[in-house]
């Protein structure tokens, strides 16, 4: 199963009714048991997704909104695993992904997805060029400590696929752990003009919610998010948030270039 977004004017989310906003850029429902579920925005065509194999192994789908024979035809992909260990079956090799734990796949491969106790959330994006797939270990990669204390702001950034190390044409994605104590993401916000970004919330406890806030400067609303859902976030959309409780966030995006880099901070008095 997929759903299809379109497109949205930054005009519409000001005046918009709350059911309008969830319509438009949440993404509820993605972690099924026994199911492979998907969203395809027309935001720089992105796909993401959840495959919950329970006993069973899943495929990755060719949705026929793609256009092509298999998912990966014309795409690459990102996966992390939001559950217990499990593994992914990229052209019959075996991946184990353990919590937290990434994967990027070129373009062009066939993936399967296997774990009793598993989740995975995954995004795919146009690709040109194929490369190699990679592991990516969160005990592996070197954190990035972020924000503050005193700020409510403390994070550790996980980049795994952002333009250096692991190659890819693209895709862009990796993990935010809010520190203990601390309830803000990326704040001060931030701009991606050439981007869309998408944030999927994770390891929130079942009473908890975060407040994402998005739109214009100057005209911002919010969604309140539960664990295992996603927000869809237009270039000209700022994207943060604050929970009740603890969280991390799967980041991942695409646009007109990869460079991680590339974005136009805002400051708070603009808001």
């Amino acid at each position: 199963m997929i759903q299809v977004r379109y497109s949205t004017s930054p005009s519409s989310v000001e005046t918009a009714r709350a059911a309008d906003l969830r319509d438009n850029f949440l993404i509820e429902d993605l972690f099924l048991p026994g199911e492979v579920r998907g969203v395809y925005t027309h935001d720089d065509r992105m796909v993401v997704g959840g495959a919950v194999p329970s006993e069973g192994r899943l495929d990755l789908p060719a949705w026929d909104v793609l256009g092509t024979g298999s998912h990966l035809e014309r795409r690459e992909l990102g996966i992390i695993n939001v559950a217990e260990t499990g593994h992914v079956l990229v052209d019959g090799e075996k991946f184990e992904l353990a919590h937290l734990d990434g994967l990027y796949v070129g373009r062009g491969s066939e993936v399967s997805f296997v774990g009793d106790e598993a989740a995975f959330y995954f995004v795919s994006v146009p690709a040109g060029t194929t490369y190699p797939t990679t592991v990516l270990k969160n005990d592996e990669v070197e954190p990035v400590a972020i924000g503050t204390d005193a700020g409510a702001s403390s994070r550790q950034l996980y980049r795994y696929v952002w333009g250096q190390d692991v190659q890819s044409y693209g895709l862009q994605f990796g993990v935010t752990v809010i520190a203990d104590g601390s309830v803000w993401n990326t704040m001060p916000p931030h701009l991606h003009d050439r981007r869309t970004e998408i944030y999927l919330y994770a390891d929130l406890a079942e009473e908890d919610r975060v407040f994402h806030f998005l739109g214009q400067p100057g005209a911002t609303r919010h969604l309140l998010v539960a664990n295992r859902q996603a927000v869809i976030s237009p270039p000209w959309s700022i994207h943060s948030g604050a929970g009740t409780g603890s969280y991390a966030f799967i980041w991942a995006m695409t646009g007109e270039n990869n460079v991680y880099t590339d974005l136009d901070g805002v400051a708070l008095e603009e808001l």
